[in-house]
């Protein structure tokens, strides 16, 4: 099963059309930690996070997991943990799981620099949820009903194409 950026605006699964938002400054090959771009490529899904304080458990053929609130995702290119889940520690930089607002109630990790990390080549690039679909700093952004939807669709063998 493969999902599609088209147009920048939208992911094309099957029959289902999902509008969405991408990276302020677009799609880049050449990716960098903080240039707020979406990473082009062919990528896979691998987990999908949620908060089972506010939110249920989606029907996913993913492993799924439960965000709490010392929950994080190193962005410090410079640690050894650089683009992954993490226990948040005062010492590492990091992007915080357990929001306030509504973004990380449920995500989805996109495969991105994550088998073999390279420092400074981009990290957290996450599915999340967005209501105003605003650019983001280089996700991709769906509002909860589709979200839900693709939960359910997608499954290991599946890739995002985003070009």
């Amino acid at each position: 099963m493969l999902i599609t950026l088209k147009n920048k605006e939208f992911l094309i699964l099957d029959d289902f059309i999902i509008k969405c938002a991408i990276g302020k400054n677009g799609i880049k090959l050449k990716k960098k930690e903080g240039d707020k771009t979406t990473p082009s490529g062919v990528f896979s899904i691998s987990k999908l996070y949620y908060r089972a304080d506010r939110v249920k458990k989606p029907l996913t053929k993913i492993p799924t997991k439960i965000i709490t609130r010392n929950m994080g995702w190193c962005d410090d290119p410079k640690s050894k943990y650089y683009n992954m889940e993490i226990l948040i520690n005062k010492n590492i930089k990091h992007e915080k799981l357990y929001r306030k607002d509504n973004l990380y109630n449920y995500l989805m990790v996109i495969d991105y620099n994550i088998k073999k990390i390279i420092p400074y080549k981009g990290s957290a690039i996450f599915i999340h949820l967005t209501k105003s679909y605003k650019q983001t700093a280089g996700c991709l952004a769906i509002n909860q009903t589709d979200f839900l939807i693709l939960a359910k669709l997608v499954s290991k063998r599946c890739k995002l194409k985003i070009c």
